[in-house]
């Protein structure tokens, strides 16, 4: 009586191609699986051994491919979205005050960071005033208020040249005196003294809806004649 064993096999859709003595053939049905065994006995026993191995199925060939792909693009979609709204904080974060293109211009604010109204600035502040004010990069600028009363068209950045101090204005010599190595400036800001090797830094003072604006200098220092260092 003859008997036979057959491992169990997985259904798939994908092909095979199997081996035996006898040859190659491609079973309709094939498991996932690299080799299966049957084994018929009789009489003395005899044993066939057959050989599958899986092929690959072409991608225009697996089913629903093509929702596939488009809950594929749905799910990045879906995610994009919420982690560019969340990395847009961090970035701007990053930029500094007063960054900008070249031309714009950073309103001045006053110590308590209140903008600076020009009209309002001129009633507290007389001819000859040089007072402190937040600037360009949020560096401290010097708000100029010329013997007429009106806003000079320019303000010092009070940075020195030299180590980086914030100078102070001295209103009994009329200029500037760095209290850390003793530089000194002019009422313009133009070094007078070393070991500052640079006058202070300008910025346009103009005014915008009744604020007061200060705007990158780029052009001829009209102190020296020269190129701004700065720009």
């Amino acid at each position: 009586m003859a008997a036979s064993n057959l491992s169990p096999v997985t259904v798939t859709p994908s092909s095979q191609l199997c081996s035996s003595k006898n040859g190659v053939f491609a079973p309709l049905q094939a498991g996932m699986v690299k080799s299966s065994t049957i084994n018929k006995s009789a009489g003395k026993g005899r044993s066939l051994k057959i050989t599958c191995m899986a092929s690959s199925i072409p991608a225009d060939r697996v089913p629903d491919m093509g929702k596939r792909e488009l809950m594929n693009l749905i799910l990045l979609g879906a995610l994009s979205l919420p982690t560019a709204g969340m990395l847009v904080p961090y970035a701007t974060f990053f930029v500094p005050p007063g960054a900008g293109k070249a031309g714009e211009g950073t309103v001045a604010k006053d110590a308590i960071g209140n903008d600076v109204i020009a009209s309002e600035w001129l009633k507290t502040h007389g001819p000859g005033d040089r007072t402190l004010t937040q600037g360009l990069k949020g560096d401290p600028t010097y708000l100029v208020v010329e013997n007429d009363r009106t806003l000079a068209t320019y303000g010092i950045n009070a940075v020195c040249t030299h180590l980086g101090c914030v100078v102070p204005w001295n209103k009994a010599e009329n200029k500037f005196v760095c209290p850390c190595h003793g530089s000194q400036y002019n009422n313009q800001g133009l070094v007078v003294r070393g070991p500052a090797p640079l006058s202070l830094a300008l910025a346009h003072a103009d005014i915008d809806d009744g604020k007061v604006l200060f705007v990158p200098w780029v052009e001829t220092d009209f102190r020296t004649g020269e190129a701004p260092w700065w720009a």
